[in-house]
């Protein structure tokens, strides 16, 4: 099977800065992909990638729930790179929220918009690039909440998760014909700051290492081996 090049390829990935974005965004650099990178305070950036190429790497402000630094962030890479190639939908919130107790909605309200609309706002604004690539991919790091619902405090997150996964979907069926793949990576616990509070080891968690190469994996293959979802788990569960 003959993989794709990273050479002269351009990613752009959302909430590099820390945890899996920084993880995904330091494999790819070392692999050879050029970047665009995007967070909410582009300073926050510059520790990371002061010993980087500053001909393959590009940091622009992007907040998930701010349509308009989506549209802002694509056009400045394509004018920066003259193309894209993929766009890896990281950024990401959780909060409890349970149907039965939390009458306030406006937690479940900032979830969907970093969570699902972020996503779609991005993927929407790098489309047009995406499908001139031949060869454009899109990965939206999910979560197991996106696969199944264990736990009544988190009800509002595994909503906004099974849509981040039917996005998936939804972009594979409307860009293949474009030779876009959409590939949603789905993790269990992973050691970040986002489970700090969990009552699991950290040590027995998923290393954001492993999910950035899981990331480079799909990248590279070719249009003829889509990879819808992959599942991953630190533990044991009937299904996943």
């Amino acid at each position: 099977m003959t993989t794709l090049s990273s050479q002269n390829r351009v990613v752009l990935i959302s909430g590099a800065n820390r945890g899996i974005g920084r993880a995904i965004a330091e494999c790819l650099y070392n692999e050879g992909y050029s970047l665009s990178l995007g967070v909410r305070n582009p300073q926050s950036m510059q520790s990371i990638i002061e010993q980087w190429d500053t001909g393959r790497v590009q940091v622009r402000q992007f907040d998930a729930r701010d349509k308009q630094t989506a549209d802002d962030w694509v056009s400045a890479a394509n004018e920066r790179f003259q193309h894209i190639d993929a766009i890896v939908n990281n950024a990401g919130i959780v909060h409890s929220f349970d149907i039965d107790s939390d009458q306030d909605e406006s937690l479940l309200d900032e979830m969907w918009e970093v969570n699902v609309k972020g996503p779609l706002r991005l993927t929407r604004a790098a489309f047009p690039y995406l499908k001139q690539s031949g060869h454009g991919r899109v990965v939206n790091i999910v979560s197991l909440s996106g696969k199944r619902v264990k736990s009544g405090q988190i009800a509002g997150y595994a909503m906004t998760k099974h849509a981040a996964a039917a996005l998936t979907h939804a972009t594979r069926q409307s860009g293949w014909e474009h030779g876009i793949r959409a590939t949603s990576i789905c993790p269990g616990y992973v050691a970040t700051d986002m489970t700090a509070d969990v009552n699991f080891s950290s040590e027995d968690m998923i290393g954001t290492d492993d999910i950035a190469r899981l990331v480079s994996t799909v990248l590279a293959l070719p249009n003829s081996a889509s990879v819808a979802e992959v599942p991953v788990n630190c533990t044991l569960e009937s299904q996943y």
